[in-house]
């Protein structure tokens, strides 16, 4: 391969990388820790058992306890956005 023919490959695949950096950018994730440093889980449930499920997979996750950082509902699916309890 000529020199010019693979710099010009590695030009288009760093476009093409940082173009998937900046789309992900865009993503709308929780953030993956709480204000104080403790990483966070999310976990979604169906709206019509209410929060109960949500709170059960999260006292699964965190045997020693957990703090509810954000609720909310959307599309009949609840969602439990938590950081477990430093033990």
């Amino acid at each position: 391969m000529k020199l010019g023919k693979a710099t010009g490959l590695f030009v288009m695949l760093a476009a093409g990388a940082s173009g998937a950096l900046a789309l992900g950018g865009c993503s709308s994730a929780p953030p993956l820790f709480s204000a104080d440093g403790r990483p966070t889980q999310l976990v979604t449930c169906p709206a019509y058992g209410g929060w109960r499920l949500c709170a059960d997979n999260a006292k699964v996750a965190c045997p020693s306890g957990y703090d509810a950082l954000e609720q909310s509902s959307e599309n009949n699916q609840n969602a439990l956005l938590f950081a477990c309890k430093a033990n």
